[in-house]
């Protein structure tokens, strides 16, 4: 999943893997409206295709402007929505808060470049798959029972499958996908820190606002060297509209009416639409063992929601 800064505030008490991976979001709704809840239900499948397909739309403009030029331009999108939504006064800020939001910014920049990289080399599915491993190893690390021991068997039996050795195995395009599992696990952590030092979603926005900066010479090098097609660009802008604006608009919506286990267990099945959105869009195809694999993935976080709900 390409991960957008969300709004600080209090995490759930027991939050999924995928819920972790915006531990600063507004804490699910535990009740609703039948109407509101399908509603909100509706509306984060949404979220994660959109998610999915902006990372398949930003991938056609990789051969123009490469994996770097591609996440630069999403960066630049990310930080306009959450600095127009949250308005962040960095002026009052002190040492004390952004100490933690420079670190969250370059974690952020890290993790999308490390994925982008991936789904270059590797595809989305498998990338993905390989990313989601972050916020599922923090939410089972953080367990004390056995079903979330067996959930980890599981989950560690399908990255095996995924990374077995082949003729045509991109060990480095994985090793990028692990690298975006490791910033992301840790996105999380500096999330939580970041909440607690500063207001509402202003630390999220200032992280966002630095990592752009900290893109900003490669858009500017990119454009002087050999300026890149205006349809390239339009896809890396798809691309920061899709797999930023949009998702953090809906979680916005759905977290105050989806109940916790239901968000959880909707967004683990992200592996399984980046599969299908790579599938689709760019005629990448995983084989029967390799589905396999990312439903293991993808059944650990379930059963690790439903045993919780429990």
């Amino acid at each position: 999943m390409d991960a957008a800064p969300a709004p600080a505030t209090a995490p759930a008490r027991h939050t999924s893997p995928t819920s972790l991976a915006s531990p600063t979001t507004p804490v699910p709704a535990t009740s609703a409206p039948d109407g509101r809840r399908t509603a909100g239900l509706l509306i984060l499948l949404g979220s994660g295709l959109s998610n999915q397909t902006g990372a398949a739309v930003g991938s056609l403009a990789f051969p123009v402007l490469g994996p770097l030029g591609v996440v630069a331009v999403r960066q630049y999108v990310a930080a306009a929505v959450l600095l127009a939504v949250a308005r962040p006064r960095l002026r009052s800020f002190t040492r004390h808060q952004w100490g933690p939001v420079l670190l969250l910014a370059l974690v952020f920049g890290t993790m999308n470049l490390s994925l982008y990289t991936a789904v270059d080399r590797v595809g989305l599915g498998l990338a993905v798959t390989l990313e989601f491993l972050g916020p599922l190893a923090i939410a089972l690390c953080a367990a004390r029972r056995r079903v979330d021991a067996c959930c980890a068997l599981v989950a560690a039996a399908g990255v095996v499958t995924l990374m077995r050795p082949q003729p045509s195995a991109d060990y480095l395009g994985m090793g990028c996908g692990l690298l975006a599992a490791a910033c992301w696990a840790a996105y999380i952590l500096l999330n939580r820190t970041v909440g607690r030092r500063v207001p509402g979603a202003q630390g999220s926005a200032a992280a966002a606002a630095v990592s752009a900066l900290m893109f900003l010479p490669v858009g500017v090098v990119l454009a002087l060297r050999d300026p890149p097609a205006p349809a390239a660009v339009a896809y890396a802008v798809v691309a920061g509209v899709l797999a930023s604006a949009v998702p953090y608009l809906a979680d916005m919506f759905t977290l105050r009416r989806v109940p916790a286990p239901a968000f959880g267990l909707l967004m683990s099945v992200n592996p399984v639409l980046a599969g299908l959105v790579g599938w689709v869009v760019l005629g990448q195809h995983l084989g029967p063992l390799d589905w396999a694999a990312v439903g293991a993935v993808v059944a650990a976080n379930a059963i690790g929601v439903l045993a919780s709900r429990r």
